[in-house]
């Protein structure tokens, strides 16, 4: 039986700051059994239902960095209502700064963005992976600095945050046999970068993911022919928008990132 717990963290921001307070409470308490799942830019109360609901269904804790007081308002009553222990992160400390410096807070989300240009520029480029990752939203694409394509388990997620803490756009789209790739992908050729991989090796990964997950390797996603069927179908896609291809089986993300961003500085003059 799985034991794991999960903590929501949630922030109208990025919830970096959040998340690593967290992390540093759960390591006190064995904090490999204790999953920490981040929900980023809560805009509107529906944004807040959903995590209220989900929270409910697996008894969860929620920890948040929410500013906005209609917003924090709404997360403490409804978490009250539903008998889920909600926790203001920024609560204690707020109140003494009010107390101390007899001033109030201006309630405004991500101000720390603007204290740095480039703790700025890498913060948005971090909101942006997070938001176009796995082909969310391919509106994006046309505002990316690098999109990142391949099958699913190529590196695409952590190498756009990789490259976000570098503070470039990364939009990343998977490539599936049954679904078209979004036509941005041919209209922004020059942005694309493939990803592939052996088959074997990725036999190999996805069967220790479905471990991860508690699934049975012998699932459609680790099947080798399922596997080949893939890769020769990202190789046509590949071939058809013209972009680079990098083999991804033995290398380390930042390895990989390295030569994307060599590739992209010999093509375009501004990468520095």
């Amino acid at each position: 039986m799985d034991t794991k717990k999960i903590v929501y963290v949630v922030s109208d921001s990025v919830g970096e700051t959040a998340e690593l307070m967290v992390k540093a409470v759960a390591a006190q308490f064995n904090g490999g059994d204790i999953e920490i799942q981040n929900v980023s830019f809560i805009e509107d109360i529906q944004d807040l239902k959903n995590v209220i609901s989900v929270a409910k269904y697996r008894n969860s804790v929620i920890a948040y960095t929410i500013v906005v007081p209609f917003l924090k308002q709404y997360l403490d009553q409804r978490a009250q209502e539903e008998g889920i222990i909600a926790i203001d992160l920024m609560k204690p400390l707020m109140h003494a700064f009010t107390e101390k410096f007899h001033k109030e807070p201006v309630y405004q989300p991500g101000l720390l963005r603007k204290m740095d240009e480039n703790y700025f520029r890498r913060v948005e480029a971090i909101e942006f992976a997070v938001k176009y990752d796995d082909g969310q939203d391919t509106h994006g694409l046309s505002r990316a600095d690098i999109v990142l394509i391949g099958v699913s388990r190529t590196s695409k997620t952590p190498l756009s945050m990789y490259l976000a803490n570098k503070r470039f756009k990364v939009a990343n789209v998977p490539l599936v046999p049954e679904v078209e790739p979004p036509e941005e992908v041919f209209h922004f050729k020059r942005k694309c970068i493939g990803l592939i991989i052996t088959p074997d090796k990725l036999n190999e990964i996805r069967k220790e993911r479905l471990k991860n997950l508690g699934l049975t390797v012998r699932a459609h996603y680790a099947n080798f022919e399922r596997i080949m069927e893939e890769l020769d179908y990202a190789e046509k896609i590949m071939k058809k928008i013209g972009c680079p291809v990098i083999d991804v089986s033995n290398k380390a993300v930042e390895e990989t990132a390295d030569l994307i961003l060599a590739m992209l500085k010999k093509e375009r003059s501004w990468i520095s």
